[in-house]
C-alpha cells in the first residue's frame, strides 16, 4: 500500500523532480562532510597555534547565549567571540550564536564551525549530522574556504531554499536544468577530492533516472521470461521502491524540522507552509501514518494559538 500510495504521488512530474532534487541535496552532504571536517579541525588548531589567549579554559563553565545574543561572557569565551566574527566572511549577517556552547570553542572544532551555520544547529555533533544547507553555509560563511568559489555555493544555496520552500512541494523542468547546472559548477570546485567526485557522479544518475519506474516497476518485471532472474530482479526493484520512499521520508522530515525550529521549545517558523505540509501529509495515508507524532504536534500548537 505505501508504494502504491508513492507510485501515485510520483505520476506528478513537478514533484517526482522535488524529490529528485532533495535527493541531490543529501548527496552532496555526503560529500561534502569528510572535506568539511578536515578544514575545520585544521582551522580550530590553526587559531589555537597563533593566539595563545585562546588555549585559556572558560572561566566558569557557564557561559552561554540568552536567546541568539552572546552578552556578559568571560574573557576567554569573549576572545573567542571575536575571532569567531574576525573569521566570517559576512560581517553584516547575524551570528546564531545559540547554536553554540562557547566553553567548548577551546576544545572543539564542530563548536566553533556551529558559529558559522544557520540557526537550529545547536544539538548537532558533527558535519555527518548536518543536512546540506548547514554545510553550504558554513562554507560561505567562514573564511577558511577561500578555496572555494562563493558565487557557486551561494547560488546551490539560493535553489535549496527555493526547493525546500515550495509550497507545492514541486519544480518545473525548467528549474531543474538550471539546478543541475548550479549543482555541476559547485562540483567542479571539489573536483580533486574523491569523495565530491563520486557525489558528482551520483548526483548526475539520479537527476536522469525516472523514479516512478523504479517505484512501479514491479508489474514489469514479474513478466520476465528469462530463466533465474526473477526473484533477482524482483527484489532489486523492491529495494529501490523502499529506498525512494526512505529518501522522500527524509525530505518531509527536514522540511518539517525547519518549520518547527525547535531547541528548547517548539516554534513555528511559517504557520501558512507549515498547514500546507500538513494538509498533504494528511491526504497521503501512507504519510498520515509516518508522520502521525509531527502532525499531532501541529494540531496541539494550532489549538494553542
Amino acid at each position: 500500500m505505501v508504494l502504491e500510495e508513492l507510485a501515485v504521488r510520483l505520476n506528478n512530474r513537478e514533484y517526482k523532480n522535488w524529490l529528485k532534487a532533495g535527493r541531490c541535496l543529501h548527496i552532496l552532504k555526503e560529500g561534502l562532510h569528510p572535506f568539511i571536517t578536515h578544514h575545520m579541525r585544521a582551522f580550530h588548531g590553526d587559531l589555537l597555534n597563533q593566539n595563545t589567549r585562546l588555549r585559556t579554559p572558560c572561566h566558569t563553565s557557564a557561559c552561554k547565549p540568552k536567546g541568539n545574543k552572546l552578552l556578559s561572557v568571560c574573557s576567554a569565551c569573549s576572545d573567542w567571540q571575536t575571532e569567531i566574527l574576525k573569521h566570517h566572511s559576512n560581517r553584516g549577517i547575524a551570528v546564531n550564536w545559540d547554536n553554540c556552547f562557547p566553553p567548548h570553542w577551546r576544545m572543539d572544532h564542530w563548536e566553533l564551525a556551529k558559529a558559522y551555520m544557520p540557526r537550529g544547529q545547536g544539538k548537532v555533533k558533527g558535519a555527518e549530522k548536518c543536512d546540506a544547507s548547514a554545510l553550504l553555509n558554513l562554507i560561505n560563511h567562514c573564511d577558511c574556504f577561500q578555496s572555494v568559489d562563493h558565487k557557486f555555493v551561494k547560488e546551490v544555496i539560493r535553489h535549496r531554499n527555493e526547493l525546500m520552500h515550495s509550497c507545492e512541494m514541486g519544480v518545473k523542468d525548467e528549474w531543474m536544468w538550471h539546478y543541475q547546472t548550479a549543482l555541476r559548477n559547485l562540483l567542479l570546485q571539489f573536483r580533486h577530492i574523491p569523495q565530491m567526485a563520486a557525489a558528482g557522479r551520483q548526483i548526475e544518475e539520479m537527476l536522469t533516472v525516472d523514479l516512478s519506474i523504479w517505484v512501479s516497476g514491479l508489474d514489469r518485471v514479474d513478466s520476465v521470461e528469462v530463466n533465474g532472474l526473477e526473484l533477482d530482479a524482483v527484489g532489486q526493484w523492491e529495494t529501490r521502491a523502499d529506498s525512494v520512499s526512505q529518501w522522500e521520508a527524509e525530505l518531509l522530515q527536514e522540511r518539517l524540522h525547519e518549520l518547527l525550529h525547535a531547541d528548547e521549545d517548539v516554534k513555528i517558523e511559517d504557520p501558512e507552509q507549515l498547514q500546507r505540509l500538513a494538509g498533504f501529509l494528511q491526504a497521503n495515508r501512507d504519510l498520515c501514518e509516518r508522520f502521525s507524532a509531527e502532525l499531532q504536534t501541529i494540531n496541539s500548537l494550532k489549538a494553542g494559538e
